[in-house]
């Protein structure tokens, strides 16, 4: 393929994504420091006590959380060790096909089972900064739509590494020219930013595509194998009560033993069948911890039903969040990845700025030839 059908492939991809992709680098900013700014904001926290301090039965978490909102049902409990330890989070709604946008927080402590927080649906700053990040308020089409404008980023990052090259050839690598015009100079920090960053750029596109395909690789996963694993099931009604969740979080426990329990998902809820708990388990190291493998206790009987590990697609999606979200390495990697983001932010206003120069520049040719055509016209008499 010839140079210049690079250089329209890179003009045109970057111009239609620069602007979303602003958008997205802006946006990540605080989302990179998220629990930061939680715990400045004031989280409530479940209080010190002595280390080894048993948990409480989650039968009994799961009844303080059904007190504090009698109207509604639980969908899920999670627990995030890290960022808030000693805390069940308990996610409820006013029915099980309720949008995520509808669900409720309360707040547990693991080892009292009393009722730290019930906060009201957080519609400020954090909240605008997720929801334009991750779909624009426009839902599923808004998620796909910015996959798309990251599968274009990639593309333009790949010309751009195919024009650098033959640009390079007239100029030691990382040359400003600062003597020159400021267009020209603009160039140069763009390329050389553009290459400085390409390959953390193109890994955080990717991911971003993939993850912008959670909801599908969900329904996905639904129709192929969960249906399979509650499939001897079928067509039975739904049971009139459930039972213990404790005991089904331990018999998960014991069917997976060298993995921990990330969530749980009620019956009926997306991510389970009306007859199962589905206990989703997390391996113990910096790698498997971000993978999950479904555990499906009757909700009955407390009887393990099947638990396998997630098919690849699904592991893709999971191994895919950190390497977007930069969260997998403490304070130390937040800060690379923010200062990662600030220079990508540069890199996309400075090829705008070139583009709109050259623009500028091109019009003023025309101009300036309009005006010598004019001129001989009228010389010769025309």
């Amino acid at each position: 393929m010839s140079i210049r059908k690079w250089y329209l492939i890179h003009k045109w991809t970057s111009l239609v994504c620069t602007a979303f992709l602003l958008m997205l680098c802006l946006t990540g900013l605080p989302l990179i420091f998220h629990e930061e700014i939680e715990h400045f904001t004031g989280v409530v926290e479940a209080p010190p006590m002595p280390e080894g301090t048993p948990n409480a039965s989650m039968d009994a978490v799961a009844q303080a959380a059904r007190e504090q909102r009698p109207h509604e049902v639980i969908r899920f409990m999670f627990w995030q060790q890290d960022e808030h330890p000693d805390v069940t989070l308990v996610s409820m709604a006013k029915s099980m096909d309720a949008s995520p946008d509808d669900s409720n927080l309360v707040l547990v402590d693991s080892r009292t089972a009393k009722v730290l927080d019930a906060p009201p649906p957080d519609h400020g700053f954090m909240y605008v900064m997720l929801k334009l990040h991750v779909d624009m308020f426009a839902g599923l089409p808004g998620m796909l739509f910015l996959g798309l404008m990251g599968l274009l980023f990639a593309v333009a990052i790949i010309s751009g590494i195919v024009l650098y090259h033959p640009f390079m050839r007239r100029l030691d690598f990382g040359t400003i020219r600062r003597e020159k015009q400021a267009r020209l100079k603009w160039l140069d920090v763009h390329n050389l930013l553009g290459v400085a960053t390409l390959v953390w750029a193109l890994v955080v596109g990717v991911t971003g595509t993939i993850n912008t395909l959670s909801q599908i690789v969900i329904m996905v996963w639904q129709s192929d194998q969960m249906a399979d694993m509650v499939a001897p099931y079928k067509g039975l009604p739904p049971p009139a009560r459930l039972g213990s969740l404790q005991a089904a979080i331990e018999v998960a426990k014991r069917a997976v033993p060298d993995m921990d329990v990330s969530f749980v998902a009620y019956p009926g809820s997306m991510f389970s069948s009306p007859h199962h708990y589905t206990v989703f388990m997390k391996g113990n190291t910096p790698v498997t911890s971000r993978l999950l493998r479904p555990a499906l206790i009757d909700a009955q009987t407390s009887q393990l039903t099947d638990t396998r590990e997630m098919p690849w697609y699904v592991k893709t999606l999971l191994l895919s969040q950190p390497l977007h979200f930069g969260d997998y390495g403490g304070l130390p990697l937040k800060v690379i990845w923010t200062l990662l983001d600030l220079v990508t932010i540069v890199v996309l206003a400075s090829g705008l700025y070139l583009w709109i120069k050259r623009r500028q520049h091109t019009e003023q040719r025309m101009t300036e030839l309009e005006h010598k055509h004019a001129a001989i016209a009228k010389g010769n008499g025309l």
